[in-house]
Formats: C-alpha cells, structure tokens, sequence
C-alpha cells in the first residue's frame, strides 16, 4: 500500500502487521530453545552459558544491576538493548528476565526490574536471547498515538499532503569544511523543507556525516532535535561525530561500544550527579530495607486473607479480633505487612518523582537527544516534544519503528539507501514490511523530495564501477583520495607469493583491485541435514588459503573481511580460519561497515542454475561495495549467470582482466 485515505487505516494496516511479526518472533524464539540444545543456541550466538552473576547495585528506575561473566567469552550476538531470560539449564517462560544494559570483552550487564531470584548470583548461569516485546509494544503505541495526530507531517506521510520547501537565500556558514558539493545540497535542501526530507547515501558517501551537518545547522537555527536510528551502533556513530561537532548531546539508552566519550554523554552516566537522583537512590536504599523487613511478616495472599479486605485487615488488627478462621497472630502479621507496603509505595512513588525531575532537568540542557528508534518510546520521553527528527539508516528500519520517534516531531529528515539491504522480516504475511517508510515516500512524492550523495570515499574506482551503473544510474565518483588507492600502498612481503599456486599468485597481485575465482563446476554446494542453509567446503578452502597468503603477506588481520551469504558457510569458515579480528560475517551483518580487502564466497554451484536469495541483488550490492582496495570473488561463473546482472558482473572483471579460472 503506497497511499493512505486516513489515520485509521494506516494505523490498522501497520498494527496487524506488527502482531503478525510479533507472533513470529516469539514462536521461533520459544520453539529454538525447545529443539536445540544451549550448546547449540551458544554456537548461533543467541545463547551464553556456564556464567556467574554477580550484584553490583541498582541503576536508573531502581533497576537491579547483575554482571554476567566468564573467561572465553563466546562470539555472541546478544546486544545492549536485547531482552533476554536467565536460567540455570533449560530456560522457562517464568524464569527471569531482564535488559542487556551493557556487553563487554568477557561479560554482559543484565538489568532487572524485580529482585532476581538468588541462583542469578550462582555459577553456571545461563543466559538466552528473548524475544523483545517491549520494542513491538512500543511500535503499537506509537501507531495508536499517530492515529489520533492531525498534522502536516502525518499527512505527508500518509500520501496526502506533498511536502513543502521554502527557499532560502541565506547563506549557510558549515561547521565541516570538508563537506563536498552534493552533501552540501543536501544539507540545503534539508534546512528549507517543512515536512520532509530524505537523502540518499548510497555506500561510502558520507551520508551520517552529512546527516549530523544537518543537525548542527537546526540547532544553530534554535531548533530541539531528537535523532535516532535502528541499531545502537548507529546511534553511537552519530553521538560520536555530534560530540565532535561541539553539540550538547545526551544519550538515551545504553551505548554499543563500551567507551569513555560515549559514556559520559549517556543519562545513566550524566544522572548519577544530580542532586534529585541522589535524593532518589537514597530512597530506593531505604525501599530495599523496609522491603526485607517486610518478608518477616505473612503476606496477605488469598490463603489467609479469605475473602478479607486491606481494611477490615487492619480494623481487625487494630481491635485484636480473628475472623473467618485465620488466627490473630496472622492478622496482625498481615496488617505489618500491609502498613509497610504503604509506606513502600509512597517512597516508590517519591523515588520516580525525583528521578523524572533528574531526567527532565538533563534533557532540558540538551540541543540534540539521541536514542534507539524503539528507545525514543520509553516513559523517559513521553509527552516530550521536539522540533525536527531525524533518522538515520532508516532504509533499515521498518515504517512503524520509525512511527515511534516520528510522533515526537513536526519535521523529519531520514537518510538511507533502499538500494541496499531492507529490514530483516520473519513473518511470511509480514513480508511487506520490508517496504521501508523511505522507499514508500520516494514512490509517491517522487526525486523532489531527496538528494543523492554522489561522491565516494571508500572504493578503489575499479572496485565501484559497476555498483555504480547497475544500482546508481552511474551518478557516483570517487573521490581522488581513494579512487586509486590498491594494496600497492601498504608496505608487503611480496617474496611469499613466489611460491604460490599459479592461481593464488594472480588473485594476490596488489595492483589488481578486482577478482572473480571461477570455479566452473568444480566445487559443489552441499546442504546439512535439517538446515535450509547451504555450504561449499571447497570454496571455503580457497578461501582460507587466500586469507593465509594475504596475512603472511602482511596484510593486517583487522584490514581482512570474509563474507558469505549462508549461515552455514560462514559457520564452517569460522571453523577453518581461526584467527583474532578477521571477521567472518553474512552480507547482512556487514552492512554498514567496511575493510580494506573483502573475500565473498558466493556459495551457490548447481547444474539447475539456482540461486536462492542471492537472486535479492540489494544483498549482491552489499556485498560488493564494502571493499576499499581490493575484493575478491569466488563463484562458479555458470550457476551464478542464470541471472542476468551476475552475468555482467563477471564480464566486468574479465574485461578489468581480473577473471582467474580456479586450479584444483
């Protein structure tokens, strides 16, 4: 649906949507931990064991702090942000569960609203990824909020209204010198819209540095600006470069990357000195000791209590009367406890006062809040109004996660590339959501509406080219700093290519930026019992060997990056290339990111042509483009020519002279 005729309509179509991923979510959620064991959970990265918790104190809402550790902590990708539920062995919907507030090396930092129950502070804990509700919670939300809006932003955004722009004759004074013409459009363009806008930034160009330009010239127009995006890394890049810019930048939420500049402008961090939350902790001290003195007395459950009220309890107490069988030894205990409940919910209540005053006080002092796009619907926001929102990676969210900072806002700009990869969905009648909010409003309001980036600074020329005029309209260039640069530049051992196999010497050659390894048949995909995954031993060979030469060569293992598009691939790649900081990832999890040599093993060789996902050609664009001297490809040149644009790509390299037929 590209048009909405109202509010309620687009509220009903995206809050069914919602539940349907929602359900998915939590039935796959609950069915793997079932089926698999914690072993198997711990592998896929989605499970911790063997940890021990320890108590280090309360945090923000009187949250109770537990840091989970262990020596050889696992490659996990469980992340700050992520609900997750505490056992000891097989989890249980009624065992605990908690908020990852921080991850570092060898531990991760669990935040509980309740007292957890003493074994978290045991050895032997386990810790399992959970479905996250409260960001599908807040989705809803945030729709039903929306649906009673009335303004020119959610008329835009429904279809209704075409955006306005006012032009502007002023000059702009930007604060970063080093902006090029068309990131200097952009920040223009975005300053003169009313409603909306959206700049393109496809891979390389900058677009979070022209994004926090944009920023900085709405501040400096007075302007309260509210800026998220999906993932907490991308928040924490845009915190980071807004620092820099000299803004006063708080951070809603817990940071990605465990590091000093970050954390000092988080709330939790800034919080701890203001005088009201001091006050607050105090409180939440002395809730704590009136809490444990509670549990000496009977808790009036519906055992003892028999039908009595809180107050005839208390009446009965008070004139040393027993009633309907419970003895006057329990009614008294009864009344104890319920008089302390009452003077613990009034500090309670005491407590979230003052830290409201806290959050408001810190957040008034702020030109630019920063959050999580589901963050930016906690209760420390609301009723929370801001003047313009901004996005990033918003091709990457889907439309109602952007809803949830949208109905903060009167204007909004987001930056994107819908060439690239869309939102991950697991619901099979949710799949339209992949159809990202950015996407939709360049189909209906069309190119008026955006500005494309259009200088690149992270491939060689070579390397960009065909990206460029298969998903760009060749409007791209690089620029002169990168548009030559090769593996020529670094200071390599080139002896050790002397002795290598005839292939692999030509693969290696430094000022070649380009390769395609032509397997032809020769090396068979294979698929394990019970996975829909694919794998291709043999193609994981020539990448370990190509990965062995290029560090002996002296290529740093950081400036290495491995990519496959199947899991299975990737799991017996890390098998064989054990070696610390090369990363072996999924296109989907090198999105955004970038290395200095990239191998892609393509996977896929079958005599019906068959290609499977690789046919989603925004996944081929991913991964070709994160490359910045020199990238190589491994493939088997007949199966991957069923389709139209890999036939091309292959003729690209041939004719760049970087085709190499593999030698067994």
């Amino acid at each position: 649906m590209r048009v909405f005729e109202s509010y309620r309509e687009y509220v009903s179509h995206f809050s069914r949507l919602v539940q349907l991923e929602r359900e998915e979510e939590m039935r796959q959620q609950t069915e793997e931990i079932e089926k698999l064991s914690g072993q198997k959970r711990e592998k896929l990265g989605r499970a911790v064991l063997n940890l021990t918790g320890k108590d280090i104190g309360r945090g923000l809402g009187g949250k109770y702090l537990v840091k989970f550790g262990r020596k050889n902590f696992p490659e996990t990708e469980i992340s700050v942000g992520d609900l997750v539920i505490v056992s000891l062995g097989k989890p249980k919907p009624r065992d605990p569960q908690g908020t990852v507030v921080e991850k570092g090396r060898n531990f991760l930092v669990v935040a509980f609203d309740k007292k957890p129950p003493s074994f978290v502070y045991r050895k032997k804990v386990r810790i399992d990824l959970y479905a996250n509700d409260i960001t599908f919670q807040r989705m809803l939300d945030a729709l039903k909020l929306f649906g009673k809006g009335d303004s020119r932003l959610g008329d835009v955004i429904l279809g209704k209204r075409k955006p306005s722009f006012i032009p502007s004759q002023s000059k702009i004074h930007f604060v970063n010198d080093s902006l090029n013409p068309s990131q200097k459009i952009a920040v223009k363009k975005s300053l003169e819209a009313q409603e909306l806008f959206l700049i393109h930034g496809p891979p390389g160009t900058g677009k979070t540095t022209t994004l926090v330009e944009s920023i900085v010239q709405h501040v400096k127009r007075g302007y309260k600006v509210l800026a998220t995006a999906d993932s907490n890394i991308a928040v924490d890049n845009l915190v980071e470069k807004l620092v820099n810019a000299g803004i006063v930048v708080v951070r809603v939420g817990n940071p990605a990357r465990v590091s000093k500049p970050l954390l000092e402008h988080t709330l939790d961090y800034l919080i701890q000195k203001d005088e009201s939350f001091k006050e607050s902790e105090e409180i939440w001290r002395k809730i704590d000791v009136l809490r444990e003195e509670q549990r000496k007395y009977t808790k009036p459950s519906p055992q003892w209590r028999r039908g009595l009220s809180d107050e005839q309890i208390k009446s009965l107490a008070r004139s040393g009367r027993s009633s309907r069988g419970v003895p006057l030894r329990r009614i008294q205990e009864m009344a104890k406890w319920l008089e302390l409940q009452d003077r613990i919910n009034s500090l309670v209540k005491r407590a979230r006062v003052l830290e409201l005053k806290a959050v408001n006080s810190i957040l008034e002092r702020a030109q630019v809040v920063c959050s999580t796009n589901s963050t930016a619907g906690s209760e420390l926001l609301m009723g929370r109004k801001f003047d313009v929102v901004f996005i990033d990676e918003a091709t990457q969210s889907v439309e109602p996660s952007c809803i949830i900072p949208i109905v903060r806002g009167k204007k909004l700009i987001m930056a994107g590339d819908h060439r690239q990869l869309p939102p991950t969905i697991l619901s099979q009648k949710a799949k339209v959501l992949e159809f990202t909010l950015f996407e939709r409003l360049l189909e209906v309001y069309g190119d008026d509406i955006k500005s494309i980036l259009r200088v690149q600074y992270r491939m060689n020329e070579r390397i960009m080219e065909f990206p460029n005029k298969e998903f760009y309209d060749g409007l791209l260039m690089a620029h002169p700093s990168v548009a030559r640069h090769s593996l020529e530049d670094f200071p390599l051992t080139l002896s050790v290519l002397e002795e290598s196999e005839g292939w692999l010497k030509k693969v290696l050659i430094p000022p070649v930026p380009l390769v395609f390894i032509d397997t032809l048949g020769l090396c068979e995909e294979r698929q394990r019992r019970g996975s829909t995954s694919r794998e291709n031993p043999c193609e994981a060979e020539i990448v370990a060997k190509i990965t062995k030469k290029l560090l002996e060569m002296g290529v740093k293992a950081s400036d290495i990056g491995v990519i496959s598009p199947y899991d299975d691939q990737i799991d017996l790649l890390r098998r064989m290339i054990n070696v610390e900081g090369l990363e072996i990832k999924t296109v989907d999890g090198y999105q955004g990111r970038e290395k200095e040599v990239i191998v892609i093993s393509f996977v896929r060789s079958n005599n019906r042509g068959e290609l499977g996902f690789l046919e989603d050609l925004r996944r081929l664009n991913v991964a070709i483009t994160r490359a910045k001297r020199k990238l190589i490809m491994i493939g088997d040149s007949k199966t991957l020519s069923s389709n139209e644009t890999y036939k091309r790509l292959i003729e690209y390299v041939r004719g760049e002279g970087g085709y190499i037929l593999w030698e067994p």
